[in-house]
């Protein structure tokens, strides 16, 4: 029987929302990558990607991920996900911290999440870092026309 990839791509956003590691954890490859083009970080395997993740909800322990469209094409599933959570933890990232701010953030966001056979091999995650950084007060607003 095949896998259900959109099912599966969006069990990861539902799973990571909910803080269920196991169940996020389960559909990864033993060699699954993952990459944030905001922030420049890339891992690979599962351990270490459920690591990022927590380091995300300790962040922003009530966040939560809404799916407003996933789309399947071949051995890939794109997801657009809008990310809302409420900054009252550490922000570690590449660029350094940012201590809790208390501030909610709305934050848009896609995931392409490749697949071999009926697992995650990949998922590259796009998110609006400058949106969320200006939402925080550690960046300025965008200019908006």
């Amino acid at each position: 029987m095949a896998v259900d990839k959109i099912r599966q791509a969006k069990e990861g956003v539902e799973a990571f929302s909910a803080g269920d590691w196991e169940r996020f954890k389960a559909p990864l490859s033993s060699d699954a990558v993952y990459e944030e083009f905001g922030t420049q970080r890339r891992v690979q395997g599962p351990d270490a990607i459920v690591e990022l993740g927590k380091g995300w909800r300790k962040a922003f322990p009530d966040v939560k991920g809404t799916i407003t469209k996933a789309i399947e094409s071949a051995d890939t599933v794109v997801l657009e996900i809008t990310w809302e959570g409420t900054h009252t933890g550490e922000l570690v990232g590449a660029q350094g911290s940012i201590p809790a701010t208390r501030k909610r953030v709305r934050v848009p966001a896609v995931q392409v999440v490749s697949f071999k056979g009926d697992k995650v091999a990949e998922t590259k995650h796009y998110f609006d870092q400058m949106t969320m950084l200006a939402q925080l007060g550690v960046l300025p607003a965008p200019v908006t026309a």
